[in-house]
C-alpha cells in the first residue's frame, strides 16, 4: 500500500470522490498538503456566550437555550417548508426557524439544551433566530470557542471542509516531520508544526490561535527567504564581465548639479558590484525625481568603459523616449554611440540597430541601446553584453526581466523603481536583489504644497487653474475612470476600504477623464485641453504627451497612465479627482509629476465631499497633506492597506513571487518583525549549510515552492 503523505491526492480521504475533489480543485486544493494549508479566512467566536437580552445587534451571537416546544414542520404551496420551535433562557424566549430542513425535526426534543450561534433578531420583547448553528450543550461540554470559516465554492459545505481537514491532519500526524531546525524553534519560542496546523484550524482559544499563526507566518517568511537566497545563488554564477574601470567623473562633470550623498552611495555600490565576475543584481529605489537615472547612466558608462554593451528597457515608449532624450546627448559628448529601439522605430532603423548591436567589430558596434519591449524581439542580440537596466520594476514581470537577461547572458543587472518600498515589503518583493536606497532629493527640488478640498471649492479651483495657466504654467488633472459609469478603470489601484464596522464606505461617483476633458474645454475655452488614458493606442498617447511637453496643451486630463510619464518641468499644478479612491503611494507618485522645474508647484486632492468620505480615507488624505517623505508615506500605505493593495493585487493575503510562493497567512505590514527575524535566520542557516543538506524536509518544502534546480539542494 502506497504511503500517504502531503502529496497524496484528497481522494484518499473517506467520502471524497471525484465530484468533491473537483470542487476542491477550484480552490487550488489537490493534495492533502493543499487542504491543510487551506487556512481559515476568519473565525466565529462561539465561546462568547450571551443571554438573549444581551445578544449583539450588529452581528452573530452564541446563546445557550433550552428547547421549550416540539418542532413543527409547515409546508408552503411553493413546495418549500420550514421547521420552527421555541427555546428559552433566563432572559426570554426565542423562536427558532429552519428552512427546508425537515430532517432536523427529531433532533430538538423538549428539554434538550443547545448552543445556538447566529443572528438574534429582536422585535420588542420577542426574539427569533433563522437557521442558527446548533450544538448539543452540557455543563461539561468541550465545544470549541472558536470556529473556523473557510473560503468556499460550489459543491462544498463548511461542515464537510472542516471534517476533511480534520481527517487529513489525523492521517498525516504520524508521518509529520517538522522541517524547522529544533534549535531555531527553541530560540524563537515557536510551537511545533503539528500544534500550529491543528490550532490554526480548530484553536482551543485565542492564545493558541495566536501561537499557531505566529509559527505558520514565520514558516512562510523563512521558506521564502531561503528560496529567494538560493535562487539568487543559482543566478549569481561566476562569468559576468569584470568591469574594473569605474571612473564616472566624465559623466558627473556634465551635470548642472552635484550628486547627493545617496546617489554617490548607490553609484559606489554599482561600481563595486560590476568590478566582480559575479553578476550584479541590484535595485535602486527612490522617489520620482531623486536621480535614479543618473545612477543608471553611471552604470552604463562603466560597462562601456570596459568594452561592454548596455541596454535600458522602459515600460512605455513615452518613458523610453524621455530616457533617450536625456541620455543620448550626454553619451554623444563622451563619444559613446546610443540608439532608441521602440515599436515605432522604422523597419530600416531597426535593421541598422540590430546589426550594430551584434557586430563583432568594436568600431562599428553599438554601445548603448534604450528601448521598450522591442528589445525582447527576435533578432536582437548583443555581441558584448555587459549591463541590463530595467526601469519601473513594478511594471515589468519577472519573466520579461529574465528574457532580457537571457539575451545578455551573465550580464550585470540593475533595476530602478520610483516606488519607495518599506523595508519589510522590499524583503518580499526584491529578496533576490541587493538594495540601494536613494532617500535624498537633489538640491533645488522644491516641495509641492498639498491641499485637500471638496466639491464646494470647485469655482475657486477653476480660478486657480486659470491663474496658473495665465502665468505660463501647465496643469495635470487626474481622474479615476476613463468614461462615465465605470466602476474601476483597470489602470487604477482602487482601494477596497472598509469602515471599522466592516461596512463599505460610501463612495462618490467617479470622475471620468473623457467627459471631464469636454467640461473643462467649455470652462476654459481660451486654453488648449487634451486627454489621455490607457485605452488609447500607443501612438495617440505619445502624441498627446509630446504635445503637453511642448506646451501645445495647457491642461491635460488623464487617468493614472501619467503616473509614469515624460518629464514636464513647466507643469506646476496636479489636481487629483476622487482622491479618496487612490492609495497613498499612488497619490505620492502623481504629486511627483509636478515641482520638477523652477515654478512654485501645487497638488490639490479633490474629494466628492468630505461628508461622503470615510474616516480612513480622511486619514489617508491628511497624511498626504502633511507628509512629503516617500518612504514614510509608503510605510503608512502598507499599514493602512496591506501589501496586496500596495502592489495592486486583488487579495492582500496573496503576494505572489516569481518562484510561485503565496503568502496564505503572512502580512508583510503587520508581521514585519517576524519577517525580519525569519530573514536573518534564513541567511544564518544558509551560511553554514548552503544546500540545506542537513535539513531534507526543509529543503523539500523550499524546492517545491521555488522549483529550484535539484542540484542546488542536497
Amino acid at each position: 500500500m502506497e504511503m500517504i503523505n502531503e502529496c497524496s491526492p484528497v481522494t484518499v480521504l473517506a467520502g471524497v470522490g471525484k465530484a468533491r475533489a473537483a470542487s476542491y480543485a477550484r480552490l487550488g486544493i489537490v493534495t492533502l498538503g493543499d487542504l491543510i494549508r487551506h487556512y481559515p479566512r476568519a473565525y466565529e467566536n462561539r465561546g462568547d456566550i450571551r443571554l438573549l437580552a444581551d445578544a449583539r445587534l450588529d452581528g452573530k451571537s452564541a446563546v445557550i437555550l433550552t428547547v421549550a416546544t416540539e418542532p413543527r414542520a409547515v409546508r408552503l404551496r411553493s413546495h418549500k417548508s420550514f421547521l420552527k420551535f421555541r427555546a428559552f433562557d433566563e432572559s426570554g424566549s426565542c423562536e427558532i426557524v429552519y428552512f427546508n430542513q425537515d430532517y432536523l425535526k427529531n433532533q430538538f426534543p423538549i428539554g434538550s439544551v443547545f448552543r445556538f450561534f447566529g443572528k438574534v433578531e429582536r422585535s420588542g420583547k420577542r426574539y427569533s433566530m433563522s437557521s442558527p448553528v446548533a450544538e448539543p450543550w452540557t455543563e461539561n461540554a468541550s465545544l470549541p470557542p472558536l470556529w473556523a470559516v473557510y473560503r468556499m465554492t460550489e459543491g462544498l459545505s463548511p461542515k464537510q471542509v472542516a471534517k476533511d481537514i480534520a481527517a487529513a491532519l489525523a492521517l498525516l500526524s504520524a508521518e509529520k516531520d517538522d522541517p524547522l531546525p529544533h534549535e531555531l524553534r527553541e530560540r524563537r519560542s515557536l510551537c511545533t508544526l503539528s500544534f500550529a496546523e491543528r490550532n490554526i484550524h480548530r484553536p482551543d482559544d485565542w492564545q493558541s490561535l495566536a501561537i499557531a499563526r505566529r509559527r505558520l507566518v514565520y514558516d512562510e517568511f523563512f521558506c521564502f527567504a531561503l528560496g529567494a537566497a538560493m535562487t539568487r545563488t543559482a543566478t549569481k554564477k561566476h562569468g559576468a564581465p569584470i568591469c574594473a574601470k569605474g571612473d564616472v567623473t566624465s559623466l558627473t562633470a556634465q551635470l548642472p548639479y552635484a550628486l547627493t550623498g545617496a546617489q554617490e552611495r548607490a553609484i559606489a555600490d554599482i561600481r563595486r558590484d560590476m568590478a566582480s565576475d559575479v553578476p550584479m543584481s541590484r535595485i535602486v529605489v527612490g522617489d520620482v525625481g531623486c536621480g535614479k537615472t543618473v545612477c543608471a547612466a553611471a552604470a552604463m558608462l562603466i560597462a562601456v568603459q570596459n568594452q561592454r554593451q548596455a541596454a535600458l528597457m522602459a515600460p512605455t515608449e513615452i518613458l523610453a523616449r524621455q530616457h533617450y532624450a536625456d541620455l543620448a546627448p550626454i553619451f554623444a559628448s563622451l563619444g559613446i554611440s546610443c540608439a532608441l529601439l521602440i515599436g515605432a522605430t522604422s523597419a530600416s532603423e531597426k535593421r541598422r540597430i540590430k546589426a550594430a548591436l551584434s557586430s563583432e567589430d568594436p568600431s562599428r558596434r553599438l554601445s548603448v541601446v534604450i528601448g521598450t519591449h522591442a528589445l525582447l524581439s527576435d533578432g536582437v542580440s548583443f555581441a558584448a553584453p555587459g549591463l541590463v537596466v530595467t526601469d519601473e520594476q513594478h511594471r515589468f514581470g519577472a519573466r520579461q526581466r529574465a528574457l532580457l537577461s537571457e539575451k545578455n547572458a551573465h550580464a550585470h543587472l540593475l533595476v530602478m523603481s520610483a516606488t519607495p518600498i518599506p523595508r519589510s515589503l522590499a524583503l518580499v518583493l526584491y529578496g533576490d536583489l541587493d538594495l540601494s536606497k536613494i532617500d535624498e532629493m537633489p538640491s533645488g527640488r522644491q516641495r509641492v504644497d498639498t491641499f485637500v478640498v471638496d466639491e464646494s471649492y470647485r469655482a475657486r479651483l477653476n480660478g486657480f487653474i486659470r491663474k496658473q495657466v495665465n502665468e505660463g504654467g501647465q496643469v495635470y488633472v487626474v481622474c479615476p475612470a476613463v468614461e462615465e459609469q465605470e466602476t474601476a478603470a483597470d489602470e487604477l489601484e482602487l482601494c477596497d476600504i472598509l469602515s471599522d464596522g466592516g461596512r463599505r464606505e460610501e463612495q462618490p461617483p467617479l470622475k471620468a477623464a473623457v467627459q471631464y476633458a469636454e467640461e473643462l474645454k467649455n470652462v476654459f475655452p481660451e486654453f488648449r485641453v487634451g486627454f489621455l488614458h490607457g485605452k488609447m493606442k500607443s501612438a495617440e498617447k505619445d502624441s498627446v504627451m509630446q504635445a503637453f511637453a511642448a506646451n501645445e496643451l495647457q491642461i491635460l486630463v488623464s487617468t493614472t497612465v501619467i503616473e509614469v510619464g515624460v518629464n514636464v518641468p513647466n507643469a506646476c499644478l496636479m489636481i487629483v479627482e476622487n482622491a479618496e479612491r487612490f492609495g497613498l503611494s499612488q497619490l505620492h507618485q502623481l504629486r511627483g509629476r509636478v515641482g520638477r522645474g523652477k515654478r512654485k508647484s501645487y497638488c490639490v486632492l479633490v474629494t466628492g465631499g468630505m461628508g461622503e468620505v470615510g474616516e480612513r480615507s480622511r486619514a489617508r488624505l491628511d497624511t498626504m497633506r502633511t507628509t512629503y517623505d516617500g518612504y514614510a508615506i509608503a510605510e503608512q500605505d502598507l499599514l493602512q492597506r496591506g501589501p496586496g493593495d500596495f502592489l495592486g493585487a486583488a487579495d492582500h493575503t496573496a503576494v505572489r513571487q516569481s518562484g510561485g510562493l503565496t503568502f496564505r497567512l503572512a502580512d508583510a505590514g503587520e508581521d514585519s518583525s517576524i519577517l525580519t527575524d525569519a530573514t536573518t535566520d534564513a541567511r544564518s542557516l544558509l551560511a553554514s549549510d548552503p544546500t540545506l543538506a542537513a535539513y531534507p524536509a526543509l529543503a523539500s518544502r523550499v524546492s517545491a515552492m521555488f522549483e529550484i534546480d535539484e542540484g542546488l539542494i542536497s
